[in-house]
């Protein structure tokens, strides 16, 4: 039998491919389809990305595939060019691409099969019960008032978070019923919508836009530009009804796991069809389950974060990404992709609407919709009786300060607490205080393995560096001179907390940041309990500023932003306009009007005044052109090529010996090597190399020429380096 060979792409940071031999016994695989192969000491999972090949090597060097695990690409044709598109685009190794865009579990080798899942629906007996009548067993209430709306899979009420407890307790009262089946069995029609909302005059144009092409299956963009609070998600809900009335699947990409639970509420309340979510909160096997009902059809809308735009779909016919502008959509190590534009380049493909949407859209997307690229749809008024808030500033130079907070500022919230509403207090630094500090000698509590300062968390009793992860207990005296006068300095969300316990004693608080919902549940349980008005003062970082809706909301303030205003990024006013009104946005979200008030020590800076008087449009108008006459994305083309190692001198020889060869090119300048802003990070120096380019196509044709060469340089030996293209972080 004539030798038959095959090409393998395999989860290692090396761009070449490799080829193996398939022994007679074995069945050829299929182009997509994983295999296992021996590589150095160990066996991988791989993928096929061509069979029947001639051999690179001499066929006697040759090792044998292992095992063929699949009989069937992993992945459908229009997907897998996506991933090959993907993986030239970024210059990355193309089999961590495959092996990124892969559940956990097929990664390892699993097969991709089901589980058995329990199916809860309600008995005769259940059907007959009155929920009002549940008053005092509000999740039996909660749980009976889902069933009602239709049956529920195992990882349904997971999602919705249901107490296992309350689950058994309604089965033994004989009003809840289990069936064991099957997830594949499951199929779903969509002939009618819930509880749909009366559009206003915008709204309705703007669905009255997406519907025909939506209907023509049309791979059409549109940028939904809607102020906060201005029924977008209604807009999405019936644009969805047109694409699952058709029978078709559903795509919402979410920035944060936080967005999630809420999503799929909203969903479920709207449509009675399957519901999953893709997200890292889930358990391999849940991932992989999720995966599966999407590939075959069986779950009609999939809610994800970035990662599960690589989800393989039956019959997609939209796909919505909420919040579009935010940077969590960019992948920022690995494999460096952004999502929102890999979204768009999937809907060209397959041929599906694209929604993006959001109150601050990013200057790439209003830049595409200027270019007649995306259609742009605007809601500048707010859904119902929801007015715009109200913009004041507080010029700090002319107040006293109490631990973050102005005299103006106390007196502000407590007219509206005394008015019986809620109070939100932004502020982006977790923790207690940004850094101990000597009040004798002025030595200040750093991190040891970073050029950055570590961060007192007084409830846990330790120093942490935020950017290694390092830490180590609070000292009782001065690292340098002894001395015991030890003081804490700058604001964190922790000591904003102590404050207001001490300013408004009798007023709940409620803090909600990455150290107070670590444990899962806990950051749904808080926005709930802080949507419900069981607090009356919300403390926040960035998790508070995307999307969720405070009804009893009314004052909101953001207490220290003024380091963004002077950021070396380029990027850093768009960054902090658009934390400005999504902050802004959680105010005056339905009949209540809203307040924002932000303090600052420079109230004549141009960015805020344009922000307060004018708002972000006609900032962004402004930006684009500040960007178009300095050649800044998106009118010109980025890479940036970033080094670390144990010594500067190593990091810097990296990107030197590549900026001698990339340097050669008409029309690429190379800027740098120069130290990242975080210099050292957990032990390791860190340098930058930038490429810039007008246009992308010399600029992507250059690093494939160049790329085999640099990989192969001796300085590469003795340090780590990655390839940015399109880079939305420079830290």
């Amino acid at each position: 039998m004539k030798p038959r060979y095959i090409r393998v792409a395999l989860p290692v940071p090396m761009r070449q491919l490799f080829d193996y031999s398939i022994k007679e016994e074995q069945p050829m695989p299929v182009v997509g389809a994983r295999v296992k192969v021996p590589f150095g000491n160990r066996q991988l999972v791989g993928f096929v990305v061509a069979c029947d090949v001639t051999p690179e090597v001499a066929a006697a060097k040759l090792k044998s595939v292992r095992e063929v695990l699949d009989t069937n690409p992993l992945w459908p044709a229009s997907l897998w060019e996506l991933l090959l598109w993907a993986g030239r685009y970024y210059h990355h190794p193309l089999g961590e691409v495959l092996s990124h865009a892969a559940p956990a579990l097929l990664r390892k080798g699993q097969p991709p099969r089901y589980e058995t899942t329990t199916r809860y629906q309600l008995t005769a007996l259940g059907r007959e019960q009155v929920l009002s009548e549940l008053k005092r067993a509000p999740q039996q209430q909660r749980f009976m008032a889902a069933l009602q709306r239709g049956p529920m899979h195992q990882a349904g009420v997971k999602e919705a978070d249901i107490p296992a407890a309350t689950v058994k307790t309604l089965i033994e009262k004989g009003w809840v019923e289990t069936e064991q089946l099957r997830l594949h069995e499951a199929s779903w029609q969509c002939d009618q919508a819930n509880d749909a909302l009366r559009l206003n005059e915008e709204q309705a144009t703007a669905v009255a836009a997406m519907r025909g092409p939506l209907e023509r299956g049309e791979p059409k963009v549109w940028l939904l530009d809607g102020v906060t609070g201005s029924g977008k998600t209604e807009v999405y809900l019936q644009a969805m009804e047109t694409v699952l009335f058709r029978g078709q699947q559903v795509m919402v990409l979410v920035p944060e796991i936080g967005l999630t639970p809420q999503t799929v509420a909203r969903f479920q309340r709207r449509f009675d069809v399957p519901i999953v979510s893709l997200h890292s909160g889930l358990t391999d096997s849940e991932r992989l389950q999720s995966w599966l009902q999407a590939r075959d059809g069986g779950a009609a809308i999939i809610i994800g974060t970035r990662s599960a735009i690589f989800t393989p779909c039956k019959q997609l016919g939209l796909m919505i990404l909420d919040e579009e502008h935010d940077s969590s959509f960019k992948q920022q190590d690995g494999f460096r992709y952004n999502a929102r534009d890999l979204a768009v380049k999937r809907a060209h493909q397959e041929g599906f609407g694209v929604i993006l949407g959001s109150a601050t859209p990013s200057l790439e997307s209003l830049a595409n919709a200027r270019a007649g690229r995306y259609q742009r749809l605007e809601l500048n008024q707010r859904a119902g009786e929801a007015q715009l808030a109200k913009h004041a500033v507080i010029d700090l130079k002319q107040q006293r300060i109490h631990q973050g907070l102005s005299d103006q500022l106390l007196a502000t919230m407590a007219k509206h607490l005394e008015a019986g509403n809620q109070v939100l207090l932004f502020l982006n630094r977790r923790g207690y205080a940004s850094a101990l500090l000597c009040h004798e000698c002025g030595w200040v509590s750093e991190c040891h393995r970073c050029q950055a300062n570590m961060t007192l968390h007084q409830q846990a009793h330790l120093l942490q560096c935020h950017h290694c992860g390092g830490q180590r207990r609070i000292p009782h005296q001065c690292g340098a001179c002894g001395s015991t006068q030890i003081i804490s300095q700058g604001l964190g969300t922790e000591q904003l907390e102590e404050a207001l316990a001490k300013h408004f004693p009798e007023y709940k608080s409620l803090r909600i940041d990455r150290d107070s919902t670590r444990k899962k549940g806990q950051l749904e349980k808080a926005l709930q309990a802080a949507a419900n008005g069981e607090y009356s003062l919300l403390i926040g970082t960035q998790m508070l500023a995307k999307g969720h809706h405070f009804p009893h909301v009314t004052l909101v303030s953001l207490l220290d932003v003024d380091g963004a205003l002077y950021s070396s990024d380029f990027r850093a006013p768009e960054r902090l306009a658009q934390l400005y009104l999504q902050v802004a946005g959680r105010a005056g979200r339905e009949h209540k009007a809203g307040t924002v008030v932000l303090q600052t020590h420079h109230p004549e800076h141009p960015l805020i005044q344009e922000l307060v008087n004018n708002g972000y449009r006609d900032f962004a108008v402004a930006a684009l052109e500040e960007r178009q006459q300095a050649l800044l994305p998106p009118f010109a083309a980025m890479a940036l090529l970033r080094a670390e190692a144990v010594s500067q001198q190593a990091a810097e020889a990296v990107l030197q010996a590549m900026a001698n060869y990339l340097n050669h090119h008409p029309d690429v300048t190379v800027i740098g090597p120069m130290p990242a802003p975080l210099a050292k990070r957990a032990g390791r120096y860190r340098l930058q190399l930038l490429l810039h380019a007008e246009q992308r196509a010399p600029l992507h044709a250059w690093l494939q020429q160049l790329l085999p060469t640099l990989e192969k340089l001796p300085e590469t030996r003795h340090a780590r380096w990655s390839l940015d293209i399109d880079p939305q972080d420079f830290a």
